[in-house]
């Protein structure tokens, strides 16, 4: 009747795992999924209410009809003791004709009392059934993340240590190793770029030194 059911054999069946794995995107999937039987499970509360309200509906016209009945014989009773045949002939008439008004009207609202019981039994399944169909959408969607996370992880531990960067990094150390070399060098060539004046002067503030202590142990200065 509604496509609710289907959709809760296709799950009873396990085939809901299968339509995943050919799914780009399982959480999307199952939340379609969820939203459909939420509309259907609407549905059929629309239905059930509107069968209510037909049940509610006949049950009182069938009372209108049954409560007429019972006046009918009252008035008919009512007649007889004024010695009016006539009028209780009448009144005992239209008394057969709604009780069998009556009759017609009690079927009919047993029927429609009994459609929504069956209705109502068949939406507690469904809200049964979805309530089952959430938890395992939740275990669903759950299981899903943790795939992705997994595979993600997985992804980068094994994007570590590889050849590629392992060459990069060899590459950064010789870089290192280029510019401490270049250092190195250049402080070389800056020691042999001094002049001779360069030297001298430094020779000379050597002897200015020397004589300056050797004043300062004969006037015993030190």
């Amino acid at each position: 009747m509604f496509k609710f059911f289907k959709r809760v054999s296709t799950v009873v069946n396990s085939e809901l795992n299968a339509m995943l794995d050919k799914a780009e995107d399982p959480v999307k999937m199952l939340d379609q999924f969820m939203r459909d039987m939420e509309s259907d499970i609407r549905e059929v509360e629309s239905s059930v209410a509107k069968q209510i309200a037909n049940e509610k509906m006949l049950k009182r016209k069938y009372d209108d009809a049954h409560a007429l009945v019972e006046k009918r014989q009252s008035q008919a009773e009512q007649a007889i003791e004024a010695g009016n045949e006539d009028l209780a002939r009448r009144a005992l008439q239209d008394k057969s004709d709604q009780a069998e008004q009556a009759e017609t009207l009690k079927e009919s609202w047993e029927r429609a009392k009994s459609d929504s019981e069956a209705l109502r039994s068949k939406l507690d399944e469904m809200k049964k059934e979805y309530q089952q169909m959430k938890l395992k959408k939740d275990s669903l969607k759950a299981r899903a993340e943790s795939a992705k996370t997994r595979t993600k992880m997985n992804r980068t531990l094994s994007s570590i240590g590889n050849d590629e960067s392992k060459r990069g990094f060899e590459r950064m150390e010789e870089k290192v190793l280029q510019f401490e070399a270049e250092a190195e060098t250049s402080e070389d060539l800056s020691a042999q770029s001094k002049s001779l004046d360069d030297e001298f002067e430094e020779l000379g503030k050597n002897n200015v030194d020397d004589e300056l202590a050797a004043l300062k142990k004969k006037l015993g200065k030190e």
